[in-house]
């Protein structure tokens, strides 16, 4: 009677959900829905984005969008997310089954998708703001374009370049010291010369203003190349500032110069860093953004 009765019973109870095994190793998987009640429009549905990092081993479908993601396992207690310029890459504990990591990949799919079109949009200003060296190409100079021109006439007193900038809107001209038929690495090179030049003078300037205003010395400067951050400083008064910065308006230098320097007072991201800035700087967080969103020429 027992064994009739959960026959029976069999027949009307769904039968329950056989788990998925979990791969031992990363691979592409499947696409997963993500956007499960979201209707689609059509011209997503034909062509939907895609996002794929260039090192992508898993990928997705989040909303209307294909993302490709590099996978890597590491030394961590929860999922990390970060989206740059090359896309999303995701970072989980070893412990972590991989259809855990899809969910929290879906989960997080608006921040994602936002995060990755405006990735996208920033690097499109950037390729339109790449500069193509030659006569007649402009750059900007402290926020304002500068036409450059090839003056082979003098050598403008050995100092290579000098810059006329005349008042009101027009566009200030930098004459170089280069025959016409200069190389694009030649016109490149005396451009860079004699930015860095302004940005040595610019800068110790600039120190020399907001160092008495925090209470600080600084005691050496060193112009940067670096690729992923704009300046630096050390405990023994040490800054260096990216030398690119002369691409900015006047009150964007101020903000990194005075975020510097407060370093010498707070060598920390601390409530009381930012204080010390703001001393300075009552608008820093505005002046930060633009320093974060305005488009820096390529080279």
């Amino acid at each position: 009677m027992r064994r009739l009765l959960q026959f029976t019973l069999d027949l009307f109870d769904a039968p329950e959900p056989v788990p998925a095994p979990t791969p031992v190793q990363v691979e592409p998987v499947d696409a997963l829905p993500a956007n499960e009640g979201k209707a689609l429009t059509l011209s997503q549905a034909l062509h939907p984005a895609n996002f794929v990092h260039p090192r992508a081993n898993r990928e997705l479908m989040l909303g209307h969008a294909r993302v490709a993601y590099e996978f890597t396992r590491g030394k961590r207690r929860t999922i990390g997310f970060v989206v740059g310029a090359e896309g999303l890459s995701v970072r989980a504990p070893r412990w972590v089954a991989l259809r855990d990591v899809d969910a929290a990949v879906v989960e997080k799919t608006d921040w994602i998708l936002r995060k990755l079109d405006e990735t996208r949009q920033r690097q499109a200003r950037l390729e339109s703001a790449r500069i193509e060296w030659k006569d007649g190409v402009a750059l900007p100079f402290l926020g304002r374009q500068v036409v450059v021109r090839l003056d082979p006439s003098h050598a403008f007193e050995g100092i290579g370049g000098v810059l006329d900038a005349p008042p009101g809107d027009e566009p200030a001209v930098l004459r170089l010291a280069l025959a016409h038929n200069a190389s694009t690495a030649q016109i490149r090179d005396a451009a860079q010369a004699w930015l860095m030049r302004q940005a040595r003078r610019i800068f110790i300037e600039r120190l020399d203003h907001f160092a008495p205003k925090l209470g600080v010395a600084w005691r050496k400067l060193s112009l940067s190349n670096a690729t992923t951050r704009w300046g630096s400083a050390s405990a023994d008064g040490a800054i260096r500032l990216h030398w690119r910065l002369v691409h900015f308006r006047m009150p964007v230098i101020d903000y990194v110069v005075a975020h510097e320097l407060s370093h010498l007072r707070v060598m920390d991201h601390s409530p009381r860093f930012w204080e010390t800035v703001e001393s300075v700087l009552p608008d820093y967080d505005r002046l930060r953004r633009q320093l974060k969103d305005e488009p820096v020429p390529r080279w």
